[in-house]
C-alpha cells in the first residue's frame, strides 16, 4: 500500500537538528530535480524580497518565510513526518502510533512537496515554504516540472499494492498514474451529510475532508490493514466503520472514485 499525502502550509521548524542532505532523501531518481528547485529558490528568496513575496504568493504576514527560503542550505532539519502541521497531520498523530503502526507508516506514506518532489515521512528536510502552485522564474510551473522526474520514479515507489491517492488537486497534477498503476489506485472525496428540510444535502468542507483523510489513514495504520486494491480497501474502511460509496470504473486502467460520508468529526 502506498498512501499519497499533500503537504501542510503550516509547517514546524527543524531548529537544533542536521542541516539538510539531499542524497539522503527517498527517492533518490528526484535529486537532480530537488537539487534545481532549491538552488533556483535559495536564490529568489535571497535577491529582490518584493519579488520573492510575489511569486511564492506570500501575504504581508508571511514575508518572513523569504529569509527561512533563503537559508534553507544551512536550516536545521526533522523528521517530514514531524515538519507537516495541520488538520490532516494532526488527524494522522503520527507521534502517537505505536511502533507496528510506524513501520506501517514509513513505509507506506509518501508526501507531495513543492520543493522536494515528495519524500517519506523519516526523510529529514528543514521547513521551507514552496508550494505546487508556485512559478518560479527559472523552472516554471512546479506541478508541471515535476511530472517527468516523477513519471521516472513513481511507478516503482507505488509497487504491486494499491495507491491510496489523499492529495489537493494541485499536488495531483505532479504525478497522474497511469496504466496497470491507475487500475489499483483509489482517490478519496470527503461528503459532509446534512439533513435540510428533510432533504439530505450533501457538500465538500475542507476541515471534514483533511481531518477524515487523516483519520481514515491513522485507522488503516493502527489496525495493521494493507488493502491490495480498491475494493479491498472499501471493505476495509467499511469494516472500521466508515459510510463508503463506490464504484468500479467502467474500463480498466482507471483510478476508483470513492466517497466517504460523514455527518460530523
Amino acid at each position: 500500500m502506498l498512501v499519497l499525502l499533500p503537504p501542510s502550509e503550516g509547517k514546524a521548524t527543524g531548529d537544533g537538528g542536521p542541516t539538510l542532505d539531499v542524497g539522503s532523501l527517498s527517492l533518490p531518481g528526484l535529486n537532480a530535480a530537488r537539487e534545481a528547485v532549491l538552488e533556483e529558490l535559495v536564490e529568489l528568496c535571497s535577491g529582490d524580497a518584493v519579488k520573492a513575496q510575489e511569486v511564492l504568493g506570500l501575504s504581508q504576514g508571511l514575508k518572513g518565510e523569504i529569509g527561512k527560503n533563503a537559508g534553507l542550505r544551512g536550516a536545521g532539519t526533522r523528521p517530514a513526518g514531524e515538519i507537516y502541521t495541520g488538520v490532516l497531520y494532526d488527524a494522522l498523530g503520527l507521534a502517537s502510533l505505536d511502533a507496528r503502526a510506524r513501520r506501517l507508516a514509513e513505509e507506506s506514506l509518501l508526501v507531495f512537496s513543492g520543493l522536494w518532489g515528495a519524500v517519506r515521512i523519516g526523510d529529514r528536510i528543514p521547513s521551507y515554504r514552496c508550494s505546487m502552485g508556485v512559478k518560479l522564474p527559472a523552472l516554471g510551473a512546479l506541478g508541471a516540472y515535476w511530472r517527468a522526474p516523477m513519471a521516472e520514479v513513481m511507478p516503482e515507489a507505488a509497487g504491486a499494492g494499491l495507491v491510496l491517492d489523499l492529495r489537493s488537486a494541485a499536488y495531483a497534477t505532479a504525478w497522474k498514474p497511469k496504466g496497470e498503476v491507475a487500475g489499483r489506485t483509489a482517490t478519496v472525496r470527503v461528503l459532509q451529510s446534512k439533513i435540510v428540510d428533510g432533504v439530505e444535502k450533501r457538500s465538500v468542507v475542507s476541515h471534514f475532508n483533511k481531518a477524515t483523510k487523516g483519520r481514515l489513514v491513522r485507522d488503516l495504520l493502527t489496525a495493521g490493514l494493507r488493502p491490495e486494491g480498491p475494493a479491498e480497501l472499501v471493505e476495509a474502511l467499511r469494516g472500521l466503520g466508515y459510510t463508503v460509496e463506490a464504484e468500479a470504473p467502467a474500463k480498466g486502467g482507471k483510478a476508483w472514485a470513492i466517497d466517504v460520508i460523514v455527518t460530523e468529526l
